[in-house]
């Protein structure tokens, strides 16, 4: 159960929050506990949808974006987001089994995908202290420097919902993956 009240229904967010939640409602057929949740501050509810919405817009390929969340989700060990992210992986991206658990590891199966989640999962582990050899790495790989860009703001994304998720113990309400460390991986 969430630390925190999480609203059991649009009509129970605060005002405010109730036609994001539509939206949400209308984008993906279900406002999964975590809208619910971040709805308590429509604020951050706002931020977050505007975030998420403008790196849509991006030219990262929507599989990229998932290996990303995947390999976040799990440097932080969020279950929730790992649960959500690999049931999105695998019905939305259609990546395999196999794909999804390197994402968790931090590689790819897909030469190019591979540059992307090594960085952001590199990110991630470093805290945003990089070298100038991992930006570089990505870059020869293919990436242009808006993609290098959009792919740290996907950590930071990624990162921001893995610590509510974590701080707040949302429900997870997708089917539960653990991470690595918690599974004896």
């Amino acid at each position: 159960m969430s630390r925190i009240p999480t609203p059991a229904s649009i009509a129970d967010a605060p005002e405010a929050s109730r036609p994001m939640l539509e939206a949400v409602k209308k984008q993906l057929g279900v406002v999964p506990n975590l809208f619910r949740l971040i709805a308590t501050s429509p604020a951050a509810l706002e931020g977050y949808l505007g975030m998420s919405g403008a790196l849509a817009k991006g030219t990262l390929p929507a599989a990229t974006r998932e290996r990303i969340a995947l390999a976040i989700a799990e440097v932080n060990a969020c279950t929730y987001c790992l649960s959500a992210h690999t049931y999105l992986g695998k019905h939305v991206a259609k990546l395999t089994e196999a794909e999804m658990e390197a994402n968790r590891r931090g590689t790819s199966t897909d030469n190019k995908a591979d540059a992307a989640v090594a960085f952001a999962a590199q990110v991630a582990r470093e805290r945003g202290h990089v070298g100038a050899d991992a930006v570089e790495k990505v870059r020869a790989a293919g990436y242009s420097d808006a993609q290098i860009v959009e792919i740290v703001q996907h950590v930071a994304l990624n990162t921001w919902t893995n610590y509510l998720n974590e701080a707040m113990g949302t429900e997870v309400d997708f089917p539960v993956v653990a991470p690595f460390a918690a599974a004896g991986n």
